[in-house]
């Protein structure tokens, strides 16, 4: 056995020394010291039992970046994104992050020569963005109410969580639009149906996380704008583009889901999914300032400084923003479209080949944003948690999960595709799929089967 010697003069197992003897306490503090590496060490060994991050497609969020990049966020973990004051350079690099989301999203009356120009905010991922622009809905709202009802926000049922959580800490009456087999988004329709004069606003989803499909965000838009020409209520429109908002301005720059159409008031978007940062970064950016009501912004002096301030989140690392940065300076739009272009290219090339299964029916293929979703037909003696399960057991981690409201009876499974998910890895997931899809229908029943009843 390979011996080590210690500076105290101990001769140990060169790896298993006092973790091999010792056990450590894991709820509560250890009494004495640890040497640095055993506590590594610990650390370390038990954090081999996560999943790959690399072959989990089942998020959204990035997993993969540039070692330029690693080293420039490892070397910025202790600037403090809050104080703007002792850390004037991480500051005006937020405000030039904000200033390029904003010229992306069309926003209106930007000056090339001045980032100050931008309404909006870094926060950690789009669910604090979401909070801020809800917020902002509702301080317009209340500052132009005339009657004595409750705010209520129009959303569909496929939103995400963190919509659910904003109707309730924030007392929102949320009213969700159902989706329905076969139409997994909302329609104009039916938002038509829904808003009053005490609608605060209307959520439509640019890539939505259950398919990854984009909300008829225009339409919506065209609709509410007959119906406030009509004598109704005049309802705006915020766009959560979590998820295709760093996707759809490089695949399809024609289509106006944003500021070009005045409706929209404000937009989030996740700069830790295809904004291709590591969690966590989004930004909140409004049409104007004028939609940013002047009551959600408080300023503080005790950092250093007179300092505006309107995030939910006070002190948090300015690292996310710093690689955020890294990222639109070194890609640039050209590098952006070509990387959105490959994931496109390589979900679409997964959906064609689930395509020739007899047993799938592939309901997004990733066209729109690099994420597909696909379903068992109605023939199988096997469901998508077998598959899931399965798929699992050999290393890849593809969820399934069943629709929301009114579609609950469809199960799915989705694949994201993101940055560092190349062709080859696609070619193997395929592989993996075929053999799972072999092994089911041979009788090697999955217990996974036990949940999906």
């Amino acid at each position: 056995m390979t011996r080590n010697i210690h500076t105290d003069g101990v001769v140990s197992a060169a790896y298993t020394g006092r973790l091999g003897t010792d056990p450590v306490p894991a709820l509560r503090l250890p009494e004495d010291q640890l040497d640095p590496d055993a506590a590594y060490r610990f650390i370390h060994d038990e954090l081999m039992l996560d999943g790959s991050s690399r072959l989990n497609l089942a998020t959204f969020v990035t997993t993969w970046m540039d070692p330029q990049a690693e080293k420039l966020m490892a070397e910025t973990f202790d600037k403090n994104m809050i104080d703007k004051d002792e850390y004037p350079s991480t500051a005006a690099i937020e405000q030039r992050c904000v200033n390029i989301v904003a010229d992306l999203f069309h926003a209106p009356g930007l000056d090339p020569d001045d980032p100050a120009s931008a309404t909006g905010v870094s926060t950690i991922g789009s669910s604090e963005a979401v909070m801020l622009a809800g917020l902002a809905l509702k301080w317009r709202w209340r500052a132009k109410k005339t009657g004595t009802g409750a705010p209520n926000l129009v959303l569909g049922s496929n939103v995400q969580v963190v919509w659910e959580k904003f109707c309730r800490y924030f007392d929102v009456e949320p009213k969700y639009l159902p989706v329905e087999r076969g139409r997994y988004v909302i329609t104009a329709e039916q938002v038509r149906d829904a808003v009053d004069e005490n609608t605060i606003g209307v959520v439509a989803i640019l890539g939505t996380t259950f398919t990854g499909e984009l909300e008829p965000v225009q339409e919506i838009c065209a609709m509410l704008d007959d119906v406030a020409t009509s004598g109704g209520p005049d309802v705006p429109v915020h766009v959560d583009a979590a998820s295709g908002g760093f996707v759809v301005p490089f695949l399809d720059p024609e289509l106006e889901w944003d500021f070009r159409l005045p409706r929209v008031r404000s937009i989030n978007v996740s700069g830790h999914k295809y904004g291709l940062t590591y969690p966590g970064i989004g930004f909140a950016v409004w049409r104007t300032a004028e939609d940013l009501p002047d009551d959600l912004v408080f300023r503080v002096n005790y950092l250093g400084g007179d300092m505006p301030t309107f995030t939910l989140n006070f002190s948090r690392p300015g690292n996310q923003v710093i690689g955020q940065y890294y990222n639109f300076l070194r890609l640039g739009r050209a590098g952006y479209t070509g990387i959105m272009s490959a994931l496109r290219d390589t979900a679409v090339r997964i959906s064609k080949h689930l395509d020739t299964h007899d047993d799938f029916e592939v309901i997004t293929d990733g066209s729109a944003i690099p994420v597909l979703a696909f379903k068992l037909k109605e023939h199988c003696d096997f469901t998508v948690f077998d598959v899931s399960h399965e798929l699992r057991a050999r290393g890849w981690q593809v969820p399934a999960y069943t629709m929301p409201d009114n579609a609950t009876d469809v199960a799915v499974l989705r694949i994201v595709v993101r940055e560092g998910f190349s062709a080859d890895l696609g070619r193997l997931l395929c592989n993996a799929i075929d053999e799972v899809i072999d092994g089911l229908k041979s009788g090697g029943h999955s217990t996974a089967r036990a949940f999906s009843h």
